[in-house]
């Protein structure tokens, strides 16, 4: 592949690594943000801040077309210690960026780089960094804050490394490409006592192994075999000691579905089994059922625009045009709910810098596919606000 952009990749490289050594959480990304605020003004963006706390959107105008796209990165790090021990390892103790959204916002910024210098097109690009991805409430939290109403574009787009996937590739497809994210947590009260007499007793530990199995039947009996979904139940904890039958047991989990018809069905028929089985056997419960990530779903007409100009970029063999939904979940949804869009992914390296996945303290973004990412936004902003070049010429 020709040299794609002005800026080195070894600039982004830089950018990339900075972030990493100082990785933030949540919407507590304060010197992030000012990095990525520093930048942009450099490149000479409109900037504005403070969307959504501390969410930023650099605007970039040429010419007089009101055609309009957005293009997303997420900034926040992990609560996670980092166990690599290379010269840009993170200095924050206890977090971690390893998701990647350091090179997420690099790749972002070589853009905003790359076309604001060279930007052959005719419209206006906004530049997205949001806070918070990992917890889902950034992108929301921007929403509400009147992103859409304050810069109206016609769609909005996102990108994610994904390890595992050859490195330099790019997959994506119409419709569903990731799935919900579900929280639940049961409650049951008994009335415990010492374990010789269990005849005085209401065993929630045996109600809950109870309501554990019957939690499995609700993906094989209740949803339809052509849709997806997974039930799983991820803690079980109890009040009791090794001689005690407890008196609470608390059960938590996850749930994942590519539609919120789906999502209801779950949280009625999950009520309705715990409260049936309580009953039987004379215990109290309390159940809790919280959406957290909504289901990230694709417009035909965005895919088929990002899946154009990933094919111009890299060619026919590099990219997959309907990679198979992931069960994993992203904030960019809350995003794709309001506005049409495209999220791709973008392969991390089959063997990953670490030799893992996401959310790993070795994890590494590669900085192999910082200058494809760039590119691909650049392509993308070209094609779609019309561009007379090519970013090959």
């Amino acid at each position: 592949m020709t040299q794609l952009l002005h800026a080195s990749k070894s600039q982004m490289q830089s950018w990339r690594r900075h972030l990493h050594q100082y990785p933030e959480t949540e919407f507590s990304v304060f010197d992030t943000a000012a990095f990525v605020v520093q930048k942009l003004t450099e490149f000479g963006l409109v900037v504005h801040q403070g969307i959504g706390q501390i969410g930023i959107v650099g605007q970039l105008s040429k010419g007089s077309s009101n055609k309009a796209i957005g293009l997303r990165a997420d900034m926040d790090a992990l609560a996670i210690q980092e166990l690599n021990e290379f010269s840009h390892k993170s200095l924050n103790d206890g977090r971690m960026h390893a998701c990647g959204h350091d090179g997420h916002t690099s790749m972002l910024l070589g853009a905003a780089q790359e076309l604001a210098a060279h930007g052959d097109f005719e419209g206006t690009v906004y530049f997205i960094f949001q806070p918070d991805e990992e917890h889902g409430s950034g992108a929301q939290a921007m929403i509400d804050d009147g992103l859409f109403e304050r810069f109206p574009m016609q769609a909005v787009y996102g990108l994610h490394n994904m390890p595992g996937m050859a490195a330099g590739h790019m997959a994506m497809n119409s419709g569903g490409v990731m799935a919900s994210e579900d929280n639940f947590k049961i409650v049951i009260k008994g009335r415990g006592g010492h374990a010789s007499q269990p005849h005085h007793h209401i065993d929630p530990l045996v109600i809950g192994a109870e309501i554990l199995l019957g939690l499995q039947t609700i993906v094989s009996r209740s949803i339809n075999p052509e849709q997806q979904a997974v039930v799983s139940a991820t803690e079980f904890v109890t009040d009791g000691a090794i001689n005690v039958i407890p008196s609470t047991v608390t059960i938590t989990g996850d749930c994942r579905s590519f539609s919120e018809e789906v999502q209801s069905l779950i949280e009625a028929r999950m009520g309705r089994l715990v409260a049936g089985i309580c009953q039987a056997h004379g215990a109290e419960h309390e159940y809790t059922y919280d959406r957290v990530f909504w289901a990230t779903i694709n417009t035909e007409k965005e895919t088929q625009a990002a899946g154009k100009a990933a094919l111009s970029l890299l060619g026919g063999k590099l990219v997959d045009l309907a990679c198979r939904p992931k069960t994993i979940s992203e904030d960019f949804s809350s995003m794709l709910r309001v506005k049409d869009g495209c999220y791709a992914f973008l392969g991390n390296g089959k063997d990953s810098v670490g030799g893992c996945m996401l959310h790993n303290p070795h994890y590494d973004f590669n900085d192999d596919i910082l200058e494809t990412g760039a590119a691909y936004w650049v392509t993308l902003v070209r094609q779609e606000l019309g561009a007379t070049t090519s970013l090959l010429d």
